[in-house]
């Protein structure tokens, strides 16, 4: 089953990517709530090139690794990559008059439900949007 989540952020093209891609920035936006953080400790942004970011709780009672390699990159338009565990995720970058829409559709997991699997995955993105207009 793919679950899809979207958003539109008011900013150009070139700082979306910036801001998606950078390893800096990614640990301003990779979380899903304030109680949490990113560590983005590799980002080889080319097709066979690898990610990890670690989540945790600030509190340190929780974290996990997100890693994947990239599978396709069409800079400004789509990236798309293999999770550690297999399942598989598109992002796509659509520029428009007022703003960047983005798409990510992605491989649901067995241990969650969906709701909770979407609800998550909005969060990250809608923290990625609140990111960048700030």
């Amino acid at each position: 089953m793919k679950i899809t989540v979207q958003t539109t952020v008011s900013a150009p093209i070139e700082k979306v990517w910036k801001c998606w891609t950078n390893l800096t920035d990614i640990n301003g936006w990779a979380f899903a709530s304030s109680d949490w953080e990113a560590d983005a400790q590799e980002n080889n942004l080319q097709v066979g090139g690898n990610f990890k970011t670690v989540m945790s709780a600030k509190d340190k009672t929780a974290s996990f690794d997100f890693i994947g390699m990239y599978t396709e990159i069409s800079e400004y338009e789509k990236i798309a990559y293999d999770m550690e565990d297999g399942r598989h995720v598109d992002i796509v970058f659509e520029a428009k008059p007022q703003g960047v829409t983005i798409t990510e559709t992605f491989e649901a997991e067995k241990e969650n439900s969906e709701d909770v699997q979407r609800d998550g995955w909005q969060a990250i993105l809608d923290n990625f949007k609140k990111y960048i207009e700030s």
